[in-house]
């Protein structure tokens, strides 16, 4: 038989972890070498073990681990990632793919589809399940928001009004406003509850768990 492939999970869900070590300690071809709850303990068993394939949870408290990715590719070039998330949001997605991540699941994936996912990745190709192929050409060709836009949109899910966003930035409310104009038309919204919500689901900003 050939060589199983390794798999290392960092997930901070015990409940998520217990799942995915019993699936894959019934999937034949595939070998769990270890699991952490934590982005430290994680990368330290990434960087000691070397596994085929690495099954990264997209967030922990207080981080994100799309922001992580640079680290893992910079330790290993070739490392093969997949992302596992709570729900999926188009923007998160395109975020894991040009940072470097081959694949990306979330935490609902059939049982069937996250070893596929691991076995078409550890041969190199990408893997994103159609339903999420699907929500990513949806937005395909949207402008992407600027910096300064995207930290307001940030604001604006955090519940600041105008005049408090203003007064963080040290500009005139008429520019905030402008601003918001500028936001709600890259994404398709009319108004500041609406860009929230659109914020959170397409995961367009950070909400820490």
């Amino acid at each position: 038989m050939a060589d199983k492939i390794s798999v290392l999970l960092i997930e901070h869900q015990a409940l998520t972890r217990l799942g995915i070590r019993t699936l894959l300690a019934g999937t034949e071809d595939v070998e769990l070498l270890g699991d952490a709850d934590n982005p430290g303990d994680g990368f330290r068993q990434f960087s000691e073990m070397q596994p085929d394939v690495t099954v990264l949870g997209l967030r922990f408290p207080d981080s994100c681990s799309i922001d992580d990715l640079e680290r893992y590719l910079e330790e290993r070039p070739k490392a093969k990632i997949i992302m596992l998330a709570d729900h999926a949001g188009d923007a998160e997605i395109s975020r894991a793919l040009k940072k470097g991540a081959l694949g990306y699941v979330t935490k609902d994936v059939a049982p069937h589809d996250l070893v596929d996912a691991i076995r078409k990745v550890a041969g190199g190709r990408k893997y994103i399940p159609e339903e999420l192929a699907q929500l990513l050409s949806e937005n395909l060709g949207q402008e992407e928001l600027t910096p300064t836009e995207s930290n307001i949109l940030q604001m604006i899910v955090g519940g600041m009004s105008n005049k408090e966003i203003a007064f963080a930035l040290d500009i005139s409310e008429n520019t905030v406003k402008t601003h918001n104009q500028n936001i709600f038309s890259k994404i398709g919204v009319n108004d500041r509850t609406s860009a929230a919500a659109s914020a959170i689901k397409r995961g367009l900003v950070r909400v820490d768990i």
